[in-house]
């Protein structure tokens, strides 16, 4: 397994494809909290990256790799011969000098992006469509890809990185090739300050609360919650619970993804 050093191109990131990003906190348009435990963390600014393919049959070249501190996965710029410069998300293997193209049909090569229809069964895809032209939606983090089992009619049949299978346009676009970073998944926070550093707030058990504060709070030294399934700190249930409601995308999946075992 490759080094960062290794895969990582030496240079600043391009000035002109950043943009600022402003800290909310966890907070919303209101001002509220909506998501516990957020604030703090590095300054860093935005990358804007190219989910969809906004110039097609036009060749471009690789021009480095580089580190995006708002994704787990690195980040290509590509060069087209106009000049134009754009960020991609950066399959495993693509290296500075390559060649990509965004097009209707296209060779089955690393970080070219064609339409799920044309791509060959057995082949490993990133970067999802979920409607035509919309931009990638689907297999985007550190490692990941989907792949191509089959076609049916207008649609293709995907196995997706949790497991799922299911149906998605043939008009939609996707990416060839497994995302870069699979390390990532082994990474631990060896400190507190890992964890600051990215944002995160302690957090605090609600075990060690008192009951006014948290269900599963009160009792003598290190009490069990004495409820047969976690609660949320408003009574609501915890961990195992279906969250996903009858949605009309229902009927695209043909295979659900395996439960975890705890």
């Amino acid at each position: 397994m490759k080094k960062e050093k290794d895969v990582l191109t030496k240079k600043k990131p391009e000035k002109s494809l950043l943009a600022p990003l402003k800290k909310r906190g966890g907070r919303n348009r209101a001002g509220r909290i909506t998501v516990r435990h957020r604030g703090g963390g590095a300054k860093r600014r935005y990358r804007l990256i190219e989910f969809g393919q906004e110039k097609q049959d036009q060749p471009a070249k690789v021009k480095a790799i580089e580190y995006d501190p708002n994704r787990t996965s690195y980040i290509a710029l590509i060069s087209y011969n106009d000049g134009t410069k754009k960020y991609i998300l950066a399959p495993l293997g693509l290296k500075p000098g390559d060649e990509v193209v965004f097009s209707e049909k296209t060779p089955v090569s690393l970080g070219n992006r064609m339409r799920l229809e044309n791509i060959e069964p057995g082949t490993f895809i990133h970067n999802i469509e979920l409607f035509p032209d919309t931009g990638g939606k689907l297999a985007r983090s550190a490692g990941t890809y989907a792949q191509v089992l089959a076609h049916e009619g207008k649609y293709t049949q995907l196995k997706m990185p949790s497991g799922e299978i299911r149906k998605v346009l043939g008009k939609c676009f996707a990416s060839i090739g497994q995302l870069s970073r699979a390390e990532h998944r082994f990474q631990k926070d060896r400190k507190a300050g890992n964890s600051r550093m990215k944002g995160r707030r302690p957090k605090v058990r609600g075990s060690a609360m008192n009951p006014v504060d948290h269900p599963h709070g009160g009792g003598e030294g290190k009490a069990p919650i004495g409820l047969k399934h976690p609660k949320t700190p408003w009574g609501k249930p915890a961990l195992g619970v279906k969250t996903r409601k009858k949605k009309w995308t229902d009927k695209l999946i043909i295979k659900r993804r395996k439960k975890k075992r705890r």
